[in-house]
């Protein structure tokens, strides 16, 4: 059943009608047990009534069981039942009885209450002996009338009761749907929004519904955040990259008209050194999508960190005059993470180090902490006032060496996000250039 409504409406007609159901079951067997009761006591009067009339000496058996309470047809609700009497003798022998009563004896010798069946039939017979008079009294009536009594009785209660179940099961239909219509309102808000709209719902609800419209709104915020992150990156990458390509055109430009092979060559050259500035770029900004794009789709596997920076210093391409020195210790050094992740942040680290240190300068990795992997490089490092700006996308600081592209730290930032590890910078201890540190939350 995928309707809240109809779902709701089954739960409470069903409940309701299980409530009812037990209703009617208390209401039937309280009901048998007070009729019991009653009619057991009128049984006991009437055998006293009748005992106390056989004991006085001017009636006669008969006279007194004429006196027996009768219930007569137009008085009974359509029962044809009256009380049946007996009256034995000690001996055994039927003295009088009633009209309504059997010719077989209706109890036992007991006293007192007695079930007994007489020619099929169940009777409850109450008993009183009259040692005076030598006589036992019996009165009884039958228990098939009395059960169509508490029937009657009860169904004359309960009936009207169900015959309204439909019209409240109507109301419960009408109910629930007055109760769903905060939920249709957000629906027909949803469905009116422009798709650019991602303001946050305003239209009150009730508590039940709040947490989802708390959780559409933060849903919205995030969207919108996003968003609005997209078109900022779409603008500073237009503008990145329109400098380079208007260095080239311009390069090119001078290359036709140049008159001497040797400014034809330099032109050139330039136009070469732009297509390579714009081809990593272009190459970063992929690699920065990418990254933001699949962040919920990391592998997790053990990586050796001194093997892949080893592996990162082979295949990378910095200057002869840099030289690099990997700290023994980092070769125990291995993390749980995405190895693209990792291999894409810490190379992006190497090659800041190796193009912001002067020719004959070090670039150092090292394990500054038992969770903490560091790159200490000899470039200018970076003012204290720019350390925070340095890591957003597009920023080369003042002192900035090359003509990067901005996105080197950003893209650091965003895969050691996705590998539950965090960069830190600052200044090595000897006061020179920069230290890049990365925290992992775990060192295997």
């Amino acid at each position: 059943m995928t309707s809240l409504r109809a779902r709701l409406f089954v739960i409470l007609v069903a409940t309701t009608g299980l409530i009812w159901l037990a209703a009617t079951a208390w209401i039937y067997l309280g009901t048998k047990a007070e009729l019991e009761r009653v009619l057991d006591t009128r049984l006991q009067e009437a055998a006293r009534m009748v005992s106390s009339l056989v004991r006085d000496a001017d009636a006669s058996p008969s006279s007194a069981i004429a006196a027996t309470p009768q219930v007569s047809t137009s008085d009974s609700g359509g029962y044809e039942r009256q009380l049946s009497c007996q009256i034995w003798s000690m001996g055994g022998r039927l003295v009088a009885a009633s009209t309504a009563a059997p010719a077989e004896r209706l109890a036992g010798h007991a006293a007192g209450f007695t079930d007994s069946v007489i020619n099929g039939e169940q009777w409850r017979v109450y008993a009183i002996e009259d040692a005076a008079k030598g006589v036992r009294v019996l009165v009884g009536d039958r228990l098939g009338l009395r059960d169509r009594l508490v029937n009657d009785l009860v169904l004359g209660l309960v009936a009207p009761t169900f015959l309204m179940l439909p019209l409240f099961a109507g109301l419960i239909w009408i109910s629930v749907g007055r109760g769903l219509s905060p939920l249709r309102g957000i629906a027909r808000n949803l469905q009116q929004r422009a798709v650019d709209d991602l303001a946050p719902l305003q239209a009150k609800v009730i508590d039940e519904i709040l947490p989802v419209t708390d959780a559409l709104n933060g849903l919205f915020t995030r969207l919108d955040a996003a968003r609005r992150h997209e078109r900022e990156f779409t603008a500073f990458a237009a503008h990145e990259l329109r400098t380079p390509l208007a260095g080239i055109r311009t390069q090119a430009q001078i290359a036709k008209a140049a008159d001497t092979i040797e400014m034809r060559t330099a032109a050139l050259d330039h136009i070469m050194q732009g297509v390579d500035r714009t081809a990593r770029l272009i190459s970063q900004l992929l690699a920065l999508a990418r990254l933001e794009s699949a962040a919920a789709l990391n592998r997790r596997e053990p990586v050796n960190l001194g093997q892949l920076l080893r592996e990162i210093d082979r295949e990378g391409q910095r200057p002869a005059s840099i030289s690099v020195e990997f700290d023994a210790a980092i070769d125990g050094m291995t993390v749980e993470g995405d190895r693209d992740n990792l291999k894409l942040a810490l190379r992006n680290l190497h090659e800041n180090a190796c193009g912001h240190s002067p020719p004959g300068g070090r670039v150092r990795w090292l394990r500054t902490e038992d969770v903490v992997l560091a790159v200490d490089d000899e470039g200018p490092g970076v003012p204290a006032d720019e350390m925070a700006l340095v890591r957003q996308r597009f920023y080369r600081g003042r002192a900035a060496r090359n003509a990067g592209s901005g996105l080197g730290l950003a893209i650091v930032d965003v895969a050691l996000h996705n590998v539950r590890a965090e960069l830190t910078l600052g200044t090595p201890p000897s006061g020179r250039g920069l230290r890049a540190a990365v925290s992992f939350v775990q060192i295997a």
